[in-house]
């Protein structure tokens, strides 16, 4: 096309219809450029508008030598390098600077490279459901708008049975967090038993990931819970593989968001007891019949005390004098003889969802002191995504009730804010 508007252009400068200045503005050349091929045309005709670079290499191309050279050096020593990559260590080991492009181009030449273009599509077959309920629950989180403009966005924590696509359970809570899903599963473990295993995300929540880490149990507070319930946790690979969940999110995003707005609903304790009425509905509905009748759930154990099982628990040795460190604070134990025989030895706090701490020893808990360490300026800490709202929403809090006690003429320290590492969900 382009060509057939040079060509209108030039035959109008030759039969002085159009001048030399007004083609070259058309054709964005110089009028120089407009005046010579004029001349061509008059004496070569057509053919004379065609570039004479066409068909023949570029003057700007790669040597010949030196593109054998680097596809011999990928092929003995890069094969399975992408081209980004390659192109880095082509310029750190061997001197040799290249564009990203022409390296991925050399690749394809080589074989060494595909291009996305042209591989198969990744197919996500249907995974067959688990043939009775309770065999396979999946849970997530999802933050959400809920309550629209009325309140802020929180989380439901979702429960789907893998077999009917059951809604089992939602609990609403300010973020996706350790002790938003222990209250969870207490309510869930209530009201229907243990399922035979629970199917995740790969969130720091279910499992460690980062296995060479040298701090920590090698396990997550949560996986801890599940293996003292005889429940198997099971992290999915992708989102698709636990479908099902997602698939519900997309659902409760429509219907749940208007039927709170129709209820007049716009605190999370509200929604919470609303819940219970909306899941049966919602399974009326859209839950299947499974393939076989039969109830995985199992009963729980006399033995199998909630309160402790659902704790954050850690491990902390006591010293010399009797006390131990967690979380920035110095727990002084009673100075008695059954103490002393503690000394060098490792102990166990729990922390309960309520902020209660307590450390105990053979089944029994011991009485302590807490001696508060002064407030300090503290670094930024390490907070995920998926808790980062509701911790700017704590933040905000803070800073709002420190400017109105400073406002009122009272001198204060710093205040103290610092987010835990590891996801107590406390904040909320």
């Amino acid at each position: 096309m382009r060509e057939l508007d040079r060509l209108k252009c030039i035959q109008a400068v030759v039969d002085r219809e159009l001048h030399a200045s007004q083609a070259a503005e058309r054709l964005g050349m110089s009028s120089r450029q407009v005046r010579r091929l004029a001349q061509r045309y008059q004496l070569e005709g057509p053919v004379g508008l065609i570039s004479q670079h066409r068909n023949r290499p570029s003057n700007r191309r790669l040597k010949e030598d030196l593109e054998n050279q680097v596809a011999r050096i990928l092929r003995e020593s890069y094969a399975d390098f992408g081209p980004t990559l390659a192109m880095e260590k082509l310029a750190q080991r061997h001197q040799i600077q290249l564009a990203k492009e022409t390296v991925r181009r050399i690749q394809i030449a080589a074989g060494l490279w595909i291009a996305r273009k042209l591989r198969p599509p990744k197919v996500q077959q249907p995974r067959t459901r688990r043939a009775c309920v309770g065999k396979l629950i999946q849970i997530d989180g999802c933050e959400h708008a809920w309550f629209e403009d009325r309140a802020p966005a929180c989380t439901a924590l979702v429960f789907v049975d893998d077999a009917t696509s059951r809604l089992m359970w939602v609990k609403f809570t300010g973020s996706e967090s350790t002790f938003g899903y222990f209250e969870a599963m207490r309510e869930y473990l209530g009201r229907y038993g243990k399922p035979l295993a629970l199917y995740s995300d790969k969130a720091s929540i279910f499992r460690t990931n980062r296995p060479e880490a040298v701090n920590g149990p090698g396990y997550t507070q949560f996986a801890r819970a599940l293996y003292e319930l005889n429940i198997d946790g099971i992290c999915a690979n992708t989102p698709a593989a636990k479908g099902r969940v997602e698939r519900a999110h997309l659902t409760l995003q429509d219907r749940l968001v208007k039927k709170l707005r129709l209820q007049g609903i716009s605190t999370i304790e509200a929604a919470n007891a609303f819940m219970p009425g909306f899941i049966e509905s919602y399974n009326t509905r859209f839950a299947k019949v499974p393939r076989n009748g039969f109830d995985a759930h199992r009963a729980l154990r006399p033995d199998e005390d909630l309160e402790l099982i659902f704790a954050w628990r850690e491990l902390r040795k006591v010293t010399q004098s009797l006390t131990l460190h967690y979380e920035r604070k110095l727990y002084l134990l009673e100075d008695t003889a059954a103490n002393r025989r503690l000394i060098g030895k490792y102990v166990e706090v729990f922390q309960y969802p309520d902020g209660r701490i307590e450390i105990r020893v053979g089944g029994r808990a011991l009485p302590y002191s807490v001696y508060d360490k002064l407030a300090k300026v503290d670094q930024g800490a390490i907070v995920e995504s998926k808790r980062l709202s509701s911790v700017l929403r704590v933040a905000q809090k803070v800073q709002a009730t420190t400017a109105r006690v400073v406002g009122n003429g009272i001198a204060l320290l710093p205040p103290r804010f610092t987010p835990p590492a590891r996801d107590t969900g406390l904040l909320e």
